[in-house]
């Protein structure tokens, strides 16, 4: 029997391995990459390894949750199905919102939640609860992150390369083809 951070995992791992079309994500970044994060929390969101990153910090704060369940009703809202999207909401349900949830969020109105709801799901049923996950991360979680050695160190990282001899090189050649 796995325990119930071995199913979280497995329930957000194809999250890790794809792209929002449903591509193999790339862990290349663009060399702009901590510069489009430190824009906005959607920017930081619609980047893999922005939130591999988000999740690392928010994992050592002890609120991983918060992302992953903000990961899941996006994912959740592209459900087709009647059957499919029951399933997904009680796993949603059941992983992040019971009173016996593994990865439980702090939201108002989850006590209002219960399982007779997940009978008729629709792709917005969360809508309200991610909503308030994704302010509570962007006014808290997020400034913290930005300020974060995880951040910081990436953006380094991202900077040393952007000034390698390699990248200037490349740069150059790149400037006497559209120069010529």
């Amino acid at each position: 029997i796995a325990s119930n951070e071995d199913a979280v995992f497995f329930f957000f791992f194809f999250l890790e391995i794809n792209d929002s079309e449903g591509h193999p994500s790339s862990s290349h970044q663009t060399l702009k990459g901590t510069s489009k994060w430190a824009t906005s929390l959607e920017n930081l969101l619609e980047d893999p390894e922005g939130v591999k990153r988000f999740r690392e910090f928010l994992k050592k704060e002890f609120s991983e949750e918060n992302v992953l369940f903000w990961l899941a009703c996006e994912e959740f809202k592209k459900t087709q199905g009647k059957k499919q999207m029951q399933e997904k909401a009680k796993e949603i349900y059941m992983t992040f919102l019971s009173s016996k949830a593994s990865s439980q969020v702090n939201v108002e109105g989850q006590s209002r939640l219960n399982e007779t709801i997940l009978e008729t799901p629709h792709p917005l049923m969360f809508q309200k609860l991610q909503d308030q996950i994704f302010n509570l991360m962007k006014y808290d979680s997020y400034s913290r992150f930005l300020k974060s050695d995880i951040f910081l160190n990436h953006k380094k990282s991202e900077e040393q390369e952007e000034n390698s001899p390699e990248a200037q090189t490349a740069a150059k050649r790149a400037s006497r083809i559209y120069n010529t």
